[in-house]
């Protein structure tokens, strides 16, 4: 009948019809409207995870408040006054504004971005390739990718700053400290994202492939036009991942005297000899990371629900 259980060759009993999508309530799952930790449950589940929730937060609240250095910790970190000076910043008094800093690591992480899709999609496409010709660029690609990756990024950052204007190379050695931090995080950056990419071009199955060479397409309009955008599709979780860290690494670039978030809270605490400063900053990168974080779940939740569709089908 419509609405009844079936059991599978093992026994397992199934949903039938209407309710076949039906989850367990209180059970860990997805929705037709994105990721929940709680599916079901109704009003009662709404109230006793609200009261859990409030719970453990008032708890870890007096940890904190009832310490016995708790004071000097508030004072040190979480000092009003000093977070609101950090934040607008005084150059009269010697401090930048840590508000105003942070515009240069957004255009650092904008500005590496795309310069890192583009040198680790080269990258990953020769490292594909099978041409004899290609082979000495194969062995380079594969030497860059496992010499970048094994070398702390902290390092590369200090090599490339302070290297490369030791080298007294017309216009090369005379940019800002920001173009080098961003040409070391560009470097660091591109050999992990070039595994990713390979990732992706590997788990297009072959058949696409001989599909689009039966179709009479060359093998660039078949990578281009088939082997590429299901690729893509496919990596663009763990790619927002990835630049989720390089939004924070580009506070490393403060090390060769960039003016950044995590630079100019630096100063306010040498200055006043106070971190609060440091509490805005962690803020500040907070706003900027939480968005890009959800907004990856929510793709790897769509994407998790489009397989699921197609399995059904």
């Amino acid at each position: 009948m419509g609405g009844g259980l079936s059991t599978d060759p093992l026994g397992t009993p199934s949903a039938m019809g209407p309710t076949a999508g039906a989850q367990i309530a209180g059970s860990f799952g997805t929705t037709g409207r994105g990721p929940r930790l709680l599916s079901g449950g109704g009003r009662r589940a709404a109230v006793v995870s609200t009261a859990s929730t409030i719970v453990v937060l008032a708890g870890l609240a007096a940890i904190f408040w009832l310490a016995p250095g708790s004071e000097a910790v508030r004072h040190t970190f979480f000092d009003p006054q000093d977070m609101w000076q950090s934040l607008i910043g005084d150059p009269k008094k010697g401090y930048y504004s840590v508000g105003a800093a942070i515009w240069l690591n957004i255009r650092m992480f904008l500005v590496g971005e795309v310069l890192i899709l583009v040198l680790a999609l080269v990258i990953a496409l020769t490292r594909q390739s099978t041409s004899p010709v290609t082979f000495p660029f194969r062995v380079l690609a594969m030497l860059y990718v496992d010499f970048f990756r094994g070398v702390p990024l902290l390092l590369v950052v200090f090599a490339i700053g302070l290297g490369v204007p030791a080298l007294r190379l017309p216009f090369v050695s005379s940019q800002s400290s920001a173009v080098y931090g961003v040409a070391a995080l560009v470097l660091s950056y591109s050999a992990y994202v070039s595994e990713v990419y390979r990732a992706g071009l590997n788990s297009v199955h072959q058949s696409q492939v001989a599909a689009a060479r039966s179709l009479g397409l060359s093998h660039a309009t078949a990578l281009r036009y088939v082997i590429l955008p299901q690729a893509i599709r496919n990596i663009v979780p763990p790619l927002l991942n990835d630049f989720i860290s390089l939004q924070k690494d580009t506070a490393l670039v403060s090390v060769l005297g960039a003016i950044e978030a995590n630079g100019a809270a630096q100063i306010y605490s040498s200055t006043v000899f106070n971190f609060s400063s440091f509490t805005v900053a962690a803020i500040l990168f907070l706003i900027l990371t939480i968005p890009l974080a959800r907004f990856t779940d929510r793709l790897i939740a769509a994407d998790r629900r489009r397989r699921l569709a197609g399995a059904v089908r």
